[in-house]
Order: C-alpha cells, then structure tokens, then sequence
C-alpha cells in the first residue's frame, strides 16, 4: 500500500522519539503518545512506519479481545521482537499484567531508545480492567525512567479520550495525538483523481480511508470503481463498514438500528422514531450511544436564538455512503448483482451527493477564513422548524464575542447547472428572515460548476481542495 499523507503524524511521533533519544541518562526519559482516531483510518500502518522509519528497538503488540490468552500473546510478541532482553519473554507465562510490564521494563536498554506499541488498547481494558492501573503503576516507577516511547492507540474514540482526563490512572502522563481521515486533498492524490471535483466525491465515498483508497487504481472513473468493488462481496469498500460497526457496537443491536435509519435519510428524532418504531426513551438512550462514540453529530440551527430543532447526522463519509446505498442491498452483491447496486447509486447521486457535500464544504470554509477575509467563531447552517426557511452555510459569532451572525450562504453542488441569479436572491430572502441580521452581510457561493453571479465569495472544487493544501504536506 502507498503511504500518503501523514507527514504532520510522523513528525510529532519523530519529535517524542528524538526527545526520549535526547534525554538518555535523564531521570524520566520515557515519553507517552496516547492515539486516537476512527477505525482502519490508518493508526497502526502509521506506527508501523514511524517504528521502520527510525530504526529503533520496537515491540508492536495488537490486543484483540482473547480474554486470558492476551498474556501469552504479549509474551510471544515480546518473545519476538527486537527488544534488546527480549529473550527473557521465551516460554513465561504471566498471571496478571503487572508482571508482564515489569518484565516489559527488564526488556529495554537503559542506554538506548526503544519503541512499545500496544494496539487497540480499548479491547485491553475491556478484558481486563485493571490493566489500565497497572500500567500507570509501572510507568511511574520503572518505564518511565528507561529510554522508551511507549505509544498507545485505540478506534473508541471515547474511551482513548478519557484515558486522559482528571481521575483516570493516566492523567497526566501521557500527550495525545489524534489521526484523521485522508483529507479530500490526500484522498485526490491517493485515488490519482483527474480534477478536484473528483477527488471530492472520492472522498465522499471512501471517507478518506487508505485501505479503500488503495484499491482506487489511476485514471478509474468512480463508475468503473463502484463496479468493480460491488462485484467483490470482500473488497474492502464492501466489508470495511461492517467490520467497522461489529467493533463499534458488539452489543448494541438497537444503536445500530437506529444508526441504519438515520443512513436511509431520517435526520429528526420524530421522523427516526417514526421509521425506527422505537419508544422515545429508548430512542434516546440509542441517540446519546451513538453521539458518545462519535459515530454520529446532533445538529442546532446556528443562530443567536435558542432552539432545540436538532438533526441528527453520520460523521463519516465512508459510512455514509455505505449505509445509504451498500448495506441495505448486501444481499444483492453477495448474489452476484452488483450491477443493481450502481444502477442505484447513479440515479440518486446527484441528490445524494448535494446533501452529503455540505459539511466537507463547511468545514472547508472554515479553514479559508482567514485567507478570504471573513470573521466567524463557529460555522453551521440554519432551517426552522417547518423546514420552509433553509440556509447552507451561516458564519456566527457567540460570548464571550460579540454575539452576530456575520455572514450566509449558499451550496449548489450540481452536475452541470452554475451558481446562478436567482440562488443568490435566495439566499437573501432567507437570510433576511433571520433574526437579528443586518442587511448587508457578506454572501459566500459554492459551486461545482461556476458562476453565473458573483457572491462576496466565490468557491470552487479547486478552491475547497486548496483548504487542505497546508496541512496536506503529501
């Protein structure tokens, strides 16, 4: 698999190595790296790489959810590593991990910098919840005082969060770092696309995920690409969501009911609990599961009133598409009729995409503030309750600034159709009817397919990929 991206990672894991490698003869040389991010985004192929990258002593070791057997796993992974004392890990068999991390640190040179990485630590802590304070414990009295950067990863974002927070037995003790998704601008480089308005629905249909991104060969379409992933029941694009929600939710059938529901459309409590035929409190108790592991967002209308007229929308992009057009019809794919499935998708993208566009480009327009000249703390979009009134992009202010709204605008993210006159007189009529705006705010336009009228602010696909161009050292 080509290694795209990242550069931004390998550096700051290159800064916690060179300083673990600096502070050899230290007190407390040893450094943490608690990191985070969702599932098959990458974590473990860049540590992989950071550990070939700087050659040093490495243990990489994957829980996965063996119960007891993990100590013999860690013990063999050790036993085989390139630890310097590796060879006392041959034929030991520990009771409890307490043991195991204080042979761990009986492993490494006191004189020259080692890599520990333990991977999908949440299943760790599933298994055996006292591992995380014995680890704590053996950090502080004895990892610590050695040589070594010590990297923890994990796919529950949640709980990787917490490791960190005021109570827990890591508090403190270790810096965090978080990996995204491919951006669109890597995921165009990824895929080789021929325009930036392609890279953009790759993205939309891969979520930026290398695994799948890898399987995009160059000069593909994404009609060639979706028949040839939806002729192949185990290609990663077909399987990688699945996998992805047995992890998530091994118990939760009810959340990821609920979670399909809102992948056919539904983005209301009343209209998910019409299609879920949930009871309210138990539909509640799904929402919160899912808001908790970041697997979906609850939207408000971004104005300076108060409102509860929330939606509710899936964070990733992969998972999106997945859900909307893949996991409802694997039974297609799987029978050899994958063809139905792409029939389907090439009637409703366009509506499809239109929707699924928006937060990318929203979240675009927030990093190109400061570059076209626009103020806004936060950036959202607005509808009432009766969904009459419905602006794309709305940039606000809140306390402790100077509360306003300070500027809206409008997507039209077709196939061919330009930003035209009469979009813009739209986007007027509903921002004024806004409360507490003012007359004259600016207006931004996005658009796949140009202009026809000039907004305050103009945005096209090469200008939306461009937002990611500094952080995106591919």
């Amino acid at each position: 698999m080509d290694f795209i991206g990242r550069q931004s990672q390998l550096a700051e894991l290159q800064e916690h190595f060179d300083h673990v490698r600096d502070a050899v003869g230290d007190e407390t040389p040893g450094r943490c790296v608690i990191v985070r991010g969702r599932r098959r985004v990458g974590k473990s192929r860049l540590a992989e790489v950071f550990a070939q990258r700087v050659k040093a002593p490495t243990v990489y070791f994957t829980a996965s959810r063996a119960g007891q057997l993990e100590l013999d796993h860690f013990a063999s992974d050790v036993s085989n590593s390139s630890l310097p004392a590796a060879e006392l890990f041959r034929g030991q068999r520990f009771s409890d991990w307490a043991a195991a991390f204080t042979l761990l640190n009986a492993s490494l040179s006191n004189d020259e910098p080692s890599v520990v990485i333990i991977d999908e630590l949440p299943y760790l802590i599933d298994d055996f919840p006292d591992v995380e304070g014995a680890l704590q414990k053996i950090w502080d009295r004895l990892l610590s005082r050695k040589p070594v950067l010590l990297i923890l990863i994990g796919s529950d974002i949640a709980m990787m969060e917490s490791l960190s927070t005021y109570g827990r037995p890591f508090y403190g003790r270790g810096v965090e770092m978080v990996v995204p998704p491919l951006s669109p601008r890597e995921t165009g480089h990824f895929v080789r696309s021929a325009s930036s308005a392609d890279a953009l629905d790759a993205y939309l249909i891969t979520g930026g995920l290398p695994l799948i991104c890898d399987e995009w060969r160059a000069g593909v379409s994404i009609w060639d690409f979706l028949d040839d992933m939806c002729r192949r029941p185990t290609s990663p694009l077909i399987v990688s969501a699945e996998r992805v929600l047995s992890a998530e939710f091994p118990h939760e059938a009810q959340a990821r009911d609920v979670l399909s529901v809102i992948g056919h459309g539904e983005r209301t409590f009343s209209s998910i609990q019409s299609r879920s035929g949930l009871y309210e409190m138990s539909l509640s108790r799904s929402l919160d599961v899912l808001v908790a592991k970041r697997v979906i967002s609850k939207d408000l209308p971004l104005t300076l009133a108060a409102s509860r007229n929330a939606r509710y929308r899936i964070n990733d992009s992969y998972l999106r598409f997945w859900l909307s057009f893949i996991g409802p019809y694997l039974h297609e794919i799987e029978r050899g009729r994958g063809d139905r499935v792409v029939e389907r998708i090439r009637a409703q993208w366009p509506s499809w995409r239109g929707r699924a566009i928006e937060p990318v480009l929203r979240e675009a327009l927030g990093l190109l503030l400061p570059r076209a000249g626009l103020d806004a703390h936060e950036i959202g979009s607005f509808w009432n309750r009766t969904s009459d009134i419905e602006i794309d992009i709305v940039g606000a202010n809140r306390a402790p600034l100077s509360p306003a709204i300070t500027f809206t605008g409008s997507i039209k993210w077709r196939e061919s159709a330009p930003f035209s006159p009469d979009d813009l007189t739209e986007l007027r009529v509903h921002t004024s009817r806004l409360p507490g705006v003012s007359d004259d705010l600016p207006t931004v336009g996005i658009s796949r397919t140009g202009f026809s009228t000039s907004p305050d602010l103009a945005l096209g696909p090469d200008d939306i990929l461009a937002a990611w161009e500094d952080a995106s050292r591919v």
